[in-house]
């Protein structure tokens, strides 16, 4: 097996990990090592599609995960103190 094929490997397992999150935080972090792995696996082997799609997917991905931050937090500063509904 190759590197090429070991970073193919991991970041599809990545992708089923993802599937299986219910936390959007971790699902976002899951999905940004799975866009590194298969950027590394797509230009390792010259595979355009598969780069160019985890190119445009990983700003994306962490964008929302820039996103989904903020609202974790307050969800979280809600339970802690007691809020049926966080930030009211």
């Amino acid at each position: 097996m190759t590197l090429c094929d070991t970073a193919g490997y991991f970041a599809s397992s990545l992708v089923v990990l993802a599937f299986c999150m219910k936390d959007i935080v971790l699902l976002r972090l899951v999905a940004i090592g799975s866009n590194i792995a298969f950027l590394a696996y797509g230009l390792g082997l010259g595979l355009a599609p598969v780069w160019t799609l985890h190119a445009v997917l990983l700003p994306i991905n962490c964008w929302r995960l820039w996103q989904a931050i903020p609202q974790r937090i307050k969800f979280d500063l809600g339970i802690k103190h007691g809020l049926d509904t966080p930030g009211s």
